[in-house]
This record gives C-alpha cells, sequence and structure tokens, in this order.
C-alpha cells in the first residue's frame, strides 16, 4: 500500500468530517503537526473534538483552529498560553475536558493498546474524579478513566520511511508515539524522508504499521513558545578576559 501522499491536503482526503476527534501529537509548540493542522484549518471541517497535551498558543498550532472557530472541545492538559482559548471558554463557546497530564497520557496509551479504561488514584477527592467510577484497592481510593481512540491522529515525526515507520527526537516524543497507535486513522508529517531499511530497527519509535498516509516536510517551521535568555557577564559581553 501506497502511504506516501504528495501535500498535507491529499493526505487528508477522505479523512476529515465534522464532529469527528483528531488527536494531534507534540508538546507545546515542539513536534507538532503544523502542517496538517493548517489543512485542517484549510477544510473548513466544524465541531472537532481535540485530544491534545496542550491548545497551542494564539496564531500557533491548534491555534489556528480556535481561530476559525473549528473546534467544539478540547480534551487536554495545559491551555494557559493561549488567550484566544480562555476568551471561548469563558464565552462558552469552547468546552474542556481537562486531564491531570499523566491521565492524559495514559488515557491515550491505553486507547492504542485496546484497554478500554484503567484506575488511577490521581484525581481522587477532587473535580476530576467527579461522576467517575470509585473502588477501593489495597485500601487505597481509585478513581475510573477510560481510553482514548480517535478518528484520526496526526503525529510528526523528525525521520521516517515509505513504510511509515518513524523516529521521534527529544522533546517531540511526547505524545506523538502514543497518539501514533491510539487513531483510527493515522496520517504522519517527516523531516527527513528515507528508503525503506535506512533506519535500523533499533531506533524506530512507531513501527510503519500504525501509519497510513504520510507527508513529507522538509522545511518544517519550528516556533518558540518561551524565548528565555539569560545576560552575559560584562567582560564576557565586551570581549575582555573573564
Amino acid at each position: 500500500m501506497k502511504k506516501l501522499y504528495p501535500d498535507a491536503k491529499a493526505a487528508l482526503a477522505g479523512l476529515l468530517k465534522d464532529g469527528m476527534m483528531i488527536m494531534a501529537g507534540g508538546f507545546g509548540l515542539c513536534g507538532i503537526p503544523e502542517t496538517l493542522i493548517q489543512a485542517i484549518r484549510e477544510s473548513g471541517v466544524k465541531n472537532l473534538t481535540i485530544v491534545s497535551n496542550n491548545a497551542g498558543v494564539d496564531g500557533a498550532g491548534l491555534g489556528l483552529l480556535l481561530d476559525t472557530h473549528q473546534v467544539k472541545k478540547m480534551i487536554s492538559s495545559y491551555v494557559g498560553e493561549n488567550k484566544l482559548f480562555a476568551q471561548q471558554f469563558l464565552a462558552g463557546e469552547l468546552e474542556i475536558e481537562f486531564n491531570p497530564q499523566g491521565t492524559l497520557a495514559e488515557r491515550i496509551r491505553a486507547g492504542g493498546a485496546g484497554i478500554p479504561a484503567f484506575f488511577t488514584r490521581t484525581g481522587v477527592g477532587t473535580d476530576i474524579a467527579k461522576g467517575k467510577e470509585e473502588r477501593t484497592f489495597d485500601g487505597e481510593r481509585y478513581i475510573m478513566e477510560r481510553g482514548l481512540v480517535a478518528d484520526l491522529s496526526i503525529v510528526h515525526a523528525w525521520m521516517g520511511d515509505h513504510e511509515g515507520n518513524l523516529v521521534y527526537r527529544k522533546t517531540a516524543r511526547n505524545f506523538n508515539p502514543m497518539m501514533a497507535t491510539a487513531g483510527k486513522v493515522t496520517v504522519a508529517e517527516v523531516e527527513h524522508l528515507v528508503p525503506p531499511g535506512e533506519i535500523s530497527p533499533d531506533h524506530i519509535i512507531t513501527p510503519g504499521v500504525f501509519v497510513q498516509r504520510i507527508i513529507h516536510v522538509p522545511n518544517a517551521v519550528k516556533h518558540i513558545e518561551q524565548r528565555t535568555v539569560r545576560k552575559r557577564p560584562a567582560a564576557a559581553a565586551t570581549g575582555g578576559e573573564v
């Protein structure tokens, strides 16, 4: 089966529909599938439920979909960098299902592993536990969380081959690998595309069996979410000896 598509629009053709659930990989603005997000924006599909660790920022990442009001609900653990998100939520235009970060990661992993639910101590006795089944194990209280399976997962990989085998780098490894397993269909954008056999089996993080479609994005934009700098010592700044 041919998995490589010429662009994001072609890779998403026939997959998008109103009201669907989409998982979007990455952590902050690192390792986000922005080319695919842009194509989803341009498609005009609406009433989306988005599963993502965060909601992007204003004008970048998933913020692009919030800007066009294509998102109905976010299932996330951190949304604090997006002013538009806050405005829409407070205005009642956007639903939010908050998850502790570890719980969100496990819900996605469980969905990809075919596990419908699991019990965790995280959130017991808080608003997170409202409406959820509770059990006691070994004298400790646990709440039940459901696994998540999306209609579509979109992920970003540093390297991949034509068979869909993927490698991620550093922080971009957060959420992308588990989301690749938890989508009914997974579309990956890849920075470095290589022929089959070029990636050592020991280095493959997502096996190609989980990936149905691929696009090559050799010039992927990489945003800096929080730019921080430290002052240089005065002597070093003027070229003198320290």
